[in-house]
């Protein structure tokens, strides 16, 4: 009798440890298993940040309305990106692309939940403000004869426009450069735009947020000037003598400023300003959005989902 309660007790002795040995192996494992949920990401997860560019509309170039005069050229939209930027799961996020502005007239903002471009201003003209106006770039100012201060950018967005040299005036600013001051004669053209700066969050270098272009005063010859890099309008020239052109438009989808319009016998207007751009991406390790609007173009490449917006919209995590 002894020896069988002994081994009843054994053999209970033995299950037990048996059964915490398991129970030990499946502590360890789901401890394992939570060392590898913070490390690596969940593919069900979404991101705890991302990285985005923020490009706002371009400036509207600035008209030229009587003899003599010329349009300054418009600033390019305002020009934000960073990364590491903290988003939140099942919440909506506001996308707004904003428009380029029409001659005379300031781009619209761009807004990436709280993240805010400004829209260019517009170039400096005769009819209104012949300096320009501030925005995310500044426009260049109106060739009126006398001297006009150009307006200047928003700080970490864009940069000034150029001063007017006489009947010449000056380029917009863009991202990375300030407006060009008119260089020469009155036969000559305009401040060239200021540079944009280029991205590759689009998963391809682009340039984005060049400022438009000043427009001449000669009625002898073409002289327009540059547009900067980044979608900036030429400014207007002489394609023959004593017809003038409008400025030059900004492209679509880079902020780039309008050009501005030059004026002989006939008064132009300057070019309309590029619409803006929304983008952002994350690693492709961690879900897709749950949801989007607008309409984004949504592209897996080089390690990163890639969402990228040309109209107003949301994404939801």
């Amino acid at each position: 009798m002894s020896k069988r309660y002994k081994g009843a007790i054994l053999s209970a002795t033995a299950a037990t440890s048996t059964s915490s040995a398991a129970s030990g192996a499946w502590t360890l494992q789901q401890q394992m298993q939570a060392i590898a949920a913070s490390n690596w990401p969940s593919p069900y997860l979404g991101p705890p940040t991302v990285e985005y560019l923020v490009v706002a509309g371009g400036g509207g170039g600035g008209s030229a309305v009587s003899a003599s005069n010329s349009g300054g050229g418009a600033g390019a939209g305002g020009y934000r990106t960073a990364s590491g930027f903290a988003v939140t799961s099942g919440s909506a996020i506001t996308v707004t692309v904003g428009g380029g502005g029409a001659s005379n007239t300031n781009g619209s903002n761009s807004v990436f939940s709280s993240i805010t471009s400004t829209g260019g201003g517009r170039g400096g003209s005769n009819a209104t403000s012949p300096g320009g106006s501030v925005g995310g770039s500044g426009g260049g100012s109106a060739g009126t004869g006398g001297t006009n201060t150009a307006s200047s950018g928003t700080s970490g967005e864009g940069n000034a426009g150029g001063n007017n040299s006489g009947y010449l005036a000056g380029g917009g600013g863009g991202a990375g450069a300030v407006g060009s001051v008119p260089v020469g004669t009155n036969r000559d053209p305009g401040g060239n735009g200021g540079n944009g700066l280029a991205s590759s969050i689009s998963g391809a270098s682009t340039y984005y947020a060049g400022g438009g272009g000043g427009a001449a005063n000669s009625d002898t010859i073409e002289a327009r000037s540059s547009g900067g890099n980044g979608g900036g309008g030429y400014g207007a020239g002489y394609p023959s003598a004593n017809v003038s052109e409008v400025g030059g438009n900004g492209s679509p989808n880079t902020g780039g400023g309008g050009g501005g319009g030059s004026q002989a016998s006939d008064n132009r207007a300057g070019g309309t300003g590029g619409s803006g751009i929304v983008i952002i991406r994350y690693a492709d390790t961690y879900a897709a959005a749950t949801s989007t609007t607008g309409s984004p173009t949504i592209t897996v490449s080089g390690g990163y989902r890639i969402y990228q917006w040309t109209g107003s919209g949301s994404i939801t995590f």
